[in-house]
């Protein structure tokens, strides 16, 4: 279910006044009216359920007051973000998305899919295979509309889940930034077109994992020798049989399947 992600907190008496885009945002595409309910995610991290008290078209301003009960009734159809949350927090798995820097478009679709599947951090890694102006692009004003789609595609999808796009990295830096994280509960693989010397995700992942890292390649892959650079930093190659993926579809393709594999422990 849809969230909207305040930049405000809410005032003493529970009120958050919303303006600008986000006006245009919630009259436009939520198409709220006075009455309506909706969740609302504040800088603290937590969610609230609040009711549109009032819309003033004149400055368009729109007042959204916390409800006394937040744990009952939300935007009437579908799936309630509430819902969402809690059964993440029950999971309580930490998601980490290394993907080797594709082109633009590719990367915001990259993007978008791994903040609905619930990623915590996207590492873009500029790999021999990535193209400079592509890792430019990245460096420069397109990383604030990468962080506008996360912010969208958060309030699409609901996700609690706080994700956030890190600045490019080489391969090198990226295995001593998940080293510096990684504990005897984290687990990483690397998606690998070729077949050798991979293993399952069954016999990689186990019950006690609480956090994941997932190397996806950009156009090309990835080349051999940052694959084995990964794997002495820890990530396990992984192979999955079949048709040779699209790099934005490797990246959904395979946090999905983490993602299940671990769920069914």
């Amino acid at each position: 279910m849809r969230q909207f992600i305040s930049s405000r907190p809410a005032d003493r008496k529970g009120l958050i006044c919303v303006d600008g885009k986000d006006y245009r945002y919630l009259r436009q595409v939520l198409r709220l009216r006075s009455g309506d309910m909706l969740s609302v995610r504040l800088p603290d991290g937590s969610l609230q359920n609040t009711t549109v008290c009032e819309i003033n078209e004149e400055n368009r301003i729109i007042t959204l007051q916390i409800c006394a009960d937040t744990k009952n009734g939300s935007i009437t159809r579908g799936v309630q973000a509430g819902e969402i949350e809690s059964e993440m927090e029950y999971t309580g798995i930490e998601y980490w998305l290394f993907q080797y820097i594709a082109k633009p478009v590719k990367m915001e679709q990259i993007v978008r899919q791994a903040t609905e599947c619930g990623i915590r951090f996207i590492v873009p890694v500029a790999g021999s295979y990535s193209q400079k102006q592509n890792v430019m692009a990245l460096q420069s004003g397109k990383k604030e509309r990468i962080e506008r789609i996360i912010r969208e595609a958060r309030q699409q999808s609901g996700s609690p889940v706080k994700t956030e796009l890190l600045d490019p990295v080489t391969t090198e830096e990226a295995v001593a930034l998940w080293k510096n994280v990684c504990t005897e509960k984290s687990s990483a693989v690397v998606l690998w077109e070729r077949n050798e010397n991979t293993r399952r995700l069954k016999e990689i992942l186990t019950s006690e994992t609480v956090r994941v890292a997932v190397a996806v390649g950009c156009e090309g892959g990835i080349s051999p020798d940052e694959v084995e650079v990964l794997v002495q930093g820890g990530f396990v190659p992984v192979h999955f049989a079949g048709n040779i993926l699209r790099c934005e579809t490797a990246a959904v393709y395979g946090i999905a399947a983490v993602q299940s594999m671990l769920g069914e422990m």
